[in-house]
């Protein structure tokens, strides 16, 4: 009697031991359905947008004023970053001093939420609660699942948890997960306007030309001129004479004046 009490002993967990060498064995994914869904809430849209004007350019390496008047210098700028000007791509390459810039980025965040379920069936073959349970599946195989911690039940349409699982019962489990995320999406929009032409000169305002000095002109020194041997006529005697003659007519008019006088005084 004894015999056959610890004979069936063993072979009760002979038959344990090897549903569970089985049901570890077979990979749990194998007759677990597992389905995922998303679902997304309201998108919430941020604009930035940023101005300024080219002020210097050297090679890639540009410098932006913005419109608060603070210098920006971007170094580097690749060839493949365009603006686009009066419906043309412009890059660091053609770009021209005093062209006017605007960056639009638009970021849009969206959450979501990622929801899968994971459903199993079978009957209970042997249940350790209220970690885990033993199911023969469809297929007729055992298999061995662990029992999250509040997880349910639904037997024949009503819900239990673990503590109430009894061998050969049909059990229908399902796992529910739902992982929030955030889908981050940004947009970038670059344009920009040429520079103004130069404003035209005031027709009232006088031009100033600046004229270069002519070049001096070498020429060979001049040889002096030699002094003349003799001095050139350049007058007569005639105003001598007349001058001689005037002064002997003054002097005769004279001596006729004083004898005039001596002979009244002598009366």
């Amino acid at each position: 009697m004894i015999s056959t009490r610890i004979s069936e002993a063993l072979w009760r967990g002979l038959l344990g031991g090897g549903a569970l060498c089985i049901a570890f064995s077979l990979p749990s994914a194998a007759q677990v359905q597992t389905s995922k869904s998303e679902s997304h809430g309201a998108a919430a849209k941020e604009v930035k947008v940023e101005r300024g004007t080219i002020t210097y350019i050297n090679g890639n390496s540009v410098v932006v004023k913005m419109e608060d008047g603070t210098l920006r210098h971007f170094d580097n700028v690749p060839d493949s970053v365009t603006f686009m000007v009066d419906g043309q791509p412009v890059n660091i390459r053609n770009a021209k001093v005093g062209m006017k810039l605007e960056k639009q980025t638009v970021v849009t965040t969206t959450p979501k939420v990622i929801t899968t379920v994971e459903t199993v069936t079978g009957k209970v073959w042997q249940v350790n609660p209220p970690s885990t349970v033993i199911l023969t599946l469809e297929n007729g195989e055992n298999q061995q699942f662990k029992i999250p911690k509040g997880q349910k039940f639904t037997i024949d349409g009503k819900e239990t948890d673990a503590w109430g699982l009894r061998k050969g019962m049909k059990v229908s489990a399902q796992r529910v997960t739902e992982v929030p995320e955030t889908v981050v999406a940004q947009e970038v929009k670059r344009t920009g306007s040429a520079p103004p032409p130069p404003p035209a000169p005031d027709p009232a305002v006088p031009i100033l030309v600046v004229a270069a000095p002519a070049a001096p002109v070498q020429t060979a020194a001049a040889e002096p001129e030699k002094a003349p041997t003799k001095l050139p006529k350049t007058a007569s005697d005639l105003p001598l004479i007349a001058l001689l003659g005037t002064l002997l007519c003054g002097l005769s008019l004279m001596a006729m004046t004083i004898r005039v006088i001596s002979s009244r005084f002598a009366r």
